[in-house]
């Protein structure tokens, strides 16, 4: 009853909430993917999507949909390996940003090792910048992390905004200096808080600094300033600074998996895990 091909462009236009970015992740023509969903709403007799010239929004029934398209691509995914008799094998150097610590990325990766027990995963979980680092010198062969300026490379897996976000009772004087929480460099988040500030004119301190996302949180609860975070990753108990604050727009995020350039069984092994995620993908931030 359901392609499993508009399956695919449901969930990427689902987890990007763009059908121009949905098509250029999955290589196809926007009016291919318009057509795939229409066809989807069909089958179903439903509207997966509200949508108007300026916005995307899964309705009810789309949202629903998501974990049923999820579910019948995994077994469409499992029946194909089983009958083609491919099995994966070999070592897999993964790193992962500190972003998805909180997510349900785990549950990803504890289906992948089930489906292919063959394949030894390494995870290297990092700051992006790091990330990319290790990639460009052939220490990882796949990448799922905050995408750099100006990198064309990788898959979209979501697109967000970053924000501004501390404790629920923090209030800043508008007449001190915005005391920051941050990675250390090259954290991409840190990059875009100063940026933003240095073109606002706003002056600034750093209260914190911290390798470990856990640590920045645990600052942040503690009321020791603010941090730039993704909107649909904000940790529990930390909320959006709220727009009196004055602080400037950081500007939009792309997080993407981007693969090394190791040729042989660790490519297929790469590819098979980057579309557990672009499948899973909504399950890696909080709506």
């Amino acid at each position: 009853m359901y392609d499993p091909a508009q399956l695919r462009t449901f969930l990427a236009v689902a987890q990007t909430l763009s059908f121009t970015q949905a098509a250029r992740r999955l290589g196809l023509r926007q009016s291919t993917v318009s057509q795939h969903v229409r066809r989807l709403e069909d089958a179903t007799g439903r509207p997966l999507f509200a949508r108007d010239t300026h916005s995307v929004q899964l309705t009810e029934d789309g949202e629903a949909m998501l974990g049923f398209a999820r579910r019948i691509l995994e077994v469409h995914e499992q029946a194909t390996a089983f009958f083609t008799g491919t099995r994966l094998r070999g070592r897999l150097r993964f790193g992962a940003s500190e972003d998805f610590v909180l997510t349900r990325l785990p549950e990803i990766l504890e289906r992948f090792r089930h489906d292919h027990p063959e394949v030894d995963l390494e995870l290297t979980v990092e700051l992006s910048g790091t990330l990319h680092e290790l990639l460009a010198a052939g220490r990882l062969d796949l990448v799922l992390a905050k995408r750099r300026p100006q990198d064309p490379r990788g898959q979209l897996v979501w697109h967000d905004r970053l924000v501004w976000i501390g404790g629920e009772r923090l209030r800043l004087d508008p007449d001190r200096p915005v005391p920051l929480i941050v990675y250390p460099p090259p954290g991409i988040t840190r990059a875009r808080a100063l940026e933003a500030l240095e073109k606002q004119g706003r002056a600034w301190r750093i209260a914190c600094t911290s390798g470990s996302l856990n640590g920045l949180i645990a600052a942040a609860r503690a009321g020791l300033g603010v941090m730039a975070h993704s909107r649909g990753l904000v940790p529990p108990g930390l909320v959006r600074v709220p727009e009196r604050a004055g602080l400037p727009d950081l500007g939009e995020i792309d997080f993407v998996l981007v693969e090394g350039e190791r040729p042989g069984p660790a490519q297929h092994t790469a590819r098979a895990l980057a579309a557990a995620i672009l499948a899973s993908g909504d399950r890696l931030h909080r709506r």
